[in-house]
């Protein structure tokens, strides 16, 4: 978090937005689905390609700012399962953009004691995109800063059914107790904490099959905005509205004047509270 204060100054934009931040109740995990690259192009007459491109700016910022932060994790959601079904030309595009991204960013990952790492069913990726990721993952894995996870040919859905497989086949080896630990510990983001925000962006009200288990009790940030547009202050401001947050965990709010356990109201009782929109 000093970190993040000293590369500010007064007079910058999102200087108030980092004193109000809590130091003390950051996130430990931000996960994000980076939406709204193809609209953000065809708002502008571009190809869909464009959009991709537009959105490494934010990649890089976010990047920068939840490491300076001092946060465990963060994990990008940057290619689904079912992101084949896209036309072939954009999917080569992808991966030509992933190998440009990566090949610049890994001195900066190394600058700011970044790890990273990936996500996903990797084995059947191009051999090319699976080389490169597994050369950054080597070279950042004495890095013990922020986790910067890439979800890349990801499923929640097939996430779960391969930790099920491999629970399955543990258990023809010997007693295995099966319950959620057992499950966690197979899951693709076993050792690291669960999401405690998810931010989307694009205004989409959905989840998109991402960390499905993991965000059991994550807080929903939604913004309109476009991901190519999508700065630090907003990343800021979704933290911020994180901190404002009573996370109860399905249990009871606590009442600080009163020390004492409150019932919801019967608004609260009926929303609980987990989805911000933010609306222009």
């Amino acid at each position: 978090m000093q970190s993040f204060l000293d590369s500010l100054s007064p007079a910058d934009e999102d200087y108030a937005l980092a004193r109000a931040l809590d130091p003390a109740r950051l996130p430990a995990h931000i996960a994000i689905i980076m939406d709204g690259n193809g609209r953000w192009a065809r708002r502008r007459h571009l190809p869909r390609a464009a959009g991709h491109s537009a959105g490494v700016p934010a990649v890089r910022t976010t990047v920068e700012t939840c490491a300076r932060l001092g946060l465990k994790a963060l994990t990008l959601y940057a290619f689904s399962v079912e992101n084949w079904k896209r036309p072939r030309a954009e999917v080569e595009t992808l991966w030509r953009l992933l190998r440009i991204y990566l090949g610049a960013e890994l001195p900066e990952m190394m600058r700011h004691d970044i790890r990273f790492g990936a996500i996903g069913r990797l084995d059947v990726l191009p051999t090319f995109v699976r080389e490169e990721l597994d050369s950054v993952i080597c070279k950042t894995s004495t890095n013990r800063g922020l986790l910067l996870n890439l979800a890349i040919n990801y499923s929640g859905r097939a996430e779960i059914v391969d930790a099920v497989r491999a629970l399955v086949e543990d258990a023809r080896r010997g007693d295995v107790r099966v319950d959620e630990a057992a499950i966690s510990a197979r899951l693709y983001t076993a050792n690291m904490p669960d999401p405690d925000l998810l931010i989307r962006t694009s205004g989409e009200m959905r989840v998109s099959n991402f960390l499905l288990w993991q965000i059991a009790y994550a807080e929903l940030y939604v913004t309109p905005t476009l991901w190519p547009d999508f700065t630090r202050t907003e990343l800021l401001e979704a933290i911020l509205d994180f901190q404002r947050r009573d996370r109860r965990f399905g249990g009871l709010h606590r009442d600080p004047l009163q020390n004492t356990i409150a019932e919801p109201s019967k608004l609260e009782a009926e929303s609980g509270d987990f989805l911000t929109i933010r609306a222009r």
